[in-house]
Order: structure tokens, then sequence, then C-alpha cells
């Protein structure tokens, strides 16, 4: 059902699929509101730096400009009120600069409830743009799609988040409180293709996500493509390349169910493999920044296993996430049609440091790759 701003409807008391699209990059973000209309807590807020609450009960997954949350309406708390769903735009953008905005509820397939934002001369950086709430016992939704002044930051502390400052405060209180969410997040690019980290005795568990949109194609001909057919999902798979420092080199993923070990050598582990596009979050490698000593380089690579004939039809994004740091990611747009194979970044250990370097470069296959970075390895045909 197409909205109308301040139309609402009832929805089922069960589990929901919000989904927010957009034409441009758009940073998107959840709130569970108590009857102050605010949040109880920082876990309260899901976005991209935090992408599930303290329960589990909304759980945020993005790929390129589509974002949606998974919202579980019959396990929310009975003091939770709302859920708001809001949208923010980087640097200068305004709403306006976005070509288009929408969002809509999914339940069992179908869609529920849908608005478009007429973004038309749209001068705000940030919009609530719906809600759904607890009315009689009931569930329902609110299209809103109404401006806010500034960007994340006011718009998450008019909601009562804590936000970390930009600068530490000169003098620590004696009892700190909980960390405040972080709301920096850092894009590698061409013009910035790479950060480091500080050095660290533990950099903790290291996150590293592959997402991408997950629309059905018919005729998927991707780098194995070819040896299927029908109309099939998306299917994306990560690896990863590691070398540790006394030279032991390892291939992490699905292909030859190389899925590698987190606490053992090489500290580095496949999160399972989504083959139909379907898991929520997409798919994810660990990397144990205990043992970040013993690692010398990991290089992440992602290929197109079927479903799709190049990189321009995922809206693929990697996103790296380490403990205490802004998330880093890049994005899988800018590919070779023709190439399904794609390195992406590579960690480097530089005296203890973390090093992150954009690599987004695209290739034939792995043993293409292989060449590229000098790597070694000997490669034989494979399948899942």
């Amino acid at each position: 059902m197409n909205m109308t701003p301040g139309g609402n409807l009832p929805v089922p008391n069960q589990t929901l699929i919000v989904r927010i699209q957009s034409g441009a990059p758009v940073d998107v973000s959840a709130f569970r509101l108590y009857a102050s209309g605010k949040v109880n807590g920082d876990t309260d807020m899901v976005f991209y730096g935090q992408t599930a609450n303290d329960d589990r009960t909304v759980i945020y997954a993005t790929a390129g400009n589509s974002t949606s949350f998974t919202v579980d309406l019959a396990r929310l708390r009975p003091d939770v009120e709302k859920i708001a769903f809001t949208a923010t735009c980087d640097g200068q953008q305004t709403i306006a600069n976005l070509q288009r905005l929408s969002i809509q509820v999914d339940a069992n397939n179908e869609v529920v409830a849908n608005g478009n934002v007429d973004i038309n001369g749209r001068s705000e950086a940030a919009l609530i743009l719906g809600e759904l709430y607890r009315r009689n016992g009931s569930w329902k939704f609110r299209f809103i799609a109404q401006g806010f002044n500034g960007g994340l930051q006011p718009l998450a502390e008019h909601f009562g988040v804590d936000i970390a400052d930009a600068e530490p405060a000169p003098a620590p209180a004696p009892k700190p409180a909980p960390n405040p969410v972080n709301l920096s997040k850092v894009s590698l690019t061409k013009e910035k293709p790479a950060i480091s980290l500080t050095k660290k005795d533990d950099f903790g568990k290291i996150r590293i996500n592959l997402d991408w949109h997950r629309e059905s194609k018919s005729g998927g001909s991707g780098l194995l493509g070819g040896l299927f057919g029908g109309n099939k999902g998306i299917d994306l798979d990560i690896g990863a390349f590691v070398e540790l420092q006394q030279g032991h080199k390892s291939v992490i993923q699905a292909l030859g169910n190389g899925f590698g070990d987190f606490n053992r050598i090489p500290y580095v582990e496949l999160q399972g493999d989504d083959r139909t596009g379907d898991v929520a979050g997409g798919e994810w490698i660990f990397v144990n920044g205990r043992e970040w000593k013993n690692i010398k380089q990991v290089l992440i690579f992602a290929f197109i296993y079927e479903g799709v004939p190049n990189w321009s039809k995922t809206d693929g994004v990697v996103t790296i996430h380490v403990p205490d740091q802004p998330p880093i990611e890049t994005r899988l747009t800018d590919g070779n049609n023709g190439r399904g194979m794609c390195a992406i970044a590579r960690l480097v250990n530089e005296n203890g440091s973390i090093k992150v370097e954009r690599l987004n470069e695209f290739f034939k296959g792995h043993r293409d790759m292989d060449n590229a970075y000098g790597w070694g390895f000997r490669w034989t045909a494979g399948s899942k």
C-alpha cells in the first residue's frame, strides 16, 4: 500500500523487514524508543557502526544503496513503544541529492506498506522516515517523512543517544560511563586508499563483512555461473589469503572447505557460506586480533559465484570492523564487467599496527589474482 506522510496502518505482530532505498548513499538508522520518546541507552540505536541491539530484536543489513532492518515485534520488551527509522546524508549533501528515497515494510515476503519521499527541494540533511509504534496492544506503521536540521549526530541526540566526542575530554572521569556510540565511518576510495590503525597488543576480534543486493536474477553468468541455470539469487563469496610472520600461507574460502581457524593457525576463519543470498548481513571473516603479532598480512577478496553477470549489479560493499575503531568500508561498484574476481583490501602488519589498503583490482580468477600479488599457490578447479 502506497502511503502519504502522516498515514498509518496496522502491521502483524511478527518479524518484519523494513527496507530503505535511495538513489545515492545515505546513512540509515533505527532507534528503539520508550514512553519518553527517547532511548534508554546507546544499545537502542542500530546503524552501520552497531548492527544489532542488545537482544537482537532489530538487526541492520546493507547492500549498496539499500538498507534493511529485521524487526522481531513479538520479542520486543513490553516497555518499547516505538522503533523509529531515519536517514541522514554525509558531508554537505541534502535529502534532495538522493535522487529517490523510500521506505517499505515487508511481512511474509509481501509488501504491506510503502512510502515514497518527495525529495524535490528538500534542504534538510536528515529525515525521520517512519516508525513502528504500539497502539492498544497492536502494532502499526506510520509514514512520517519529516525533515530534521543537522546530520546524524543531532538526530541521534534528539532521541537521547550519548554520542562520542570528536576530541577526548581533557580530564577523564574517575569512573567512566559505558562507551558512547561512535558515529564515525571511514570510506576507502581512490583518493583515500589506505588508513593505519594505532599499534596495540590485542586488537580483539576483527570482523570483515561482505554484503550485497539480494534481488534474484535470471540466467546468472558470473565466474562459475555458466555451470548453473534457472532463476537464482546472487551468490558472492568472500575469502582471504593469509601470510604469517614465519612464512606459512593459507587460502580461506568456502571452495574446497578452507574455512580456517580463529584460535589456531592461520588465526583467520570464514563464518559459513551464504549460498542463497538470503542471509541477513551477508558473509563474514573473523581475524584474531590477539594474534596480530603473528600475522604478516591478510588479503581480502571476493568473487561472483553465480546469479549476476558483473559487479555493478551487486551493489557489493565490504566493511572492516576493528573493536574501538570506526568501521572501514570500500564499495565494489567500479568493477570490470568481464572479471568476476576482486582483490578488495589488504591488512598489513606494520611494526604491530594495522595498515588497511584498498585494492579493488579485478581479475578473471584465482590464479590471475595470485600471480598479480605473488602468493604462489597451486590452483585446481573447485565447486561448492
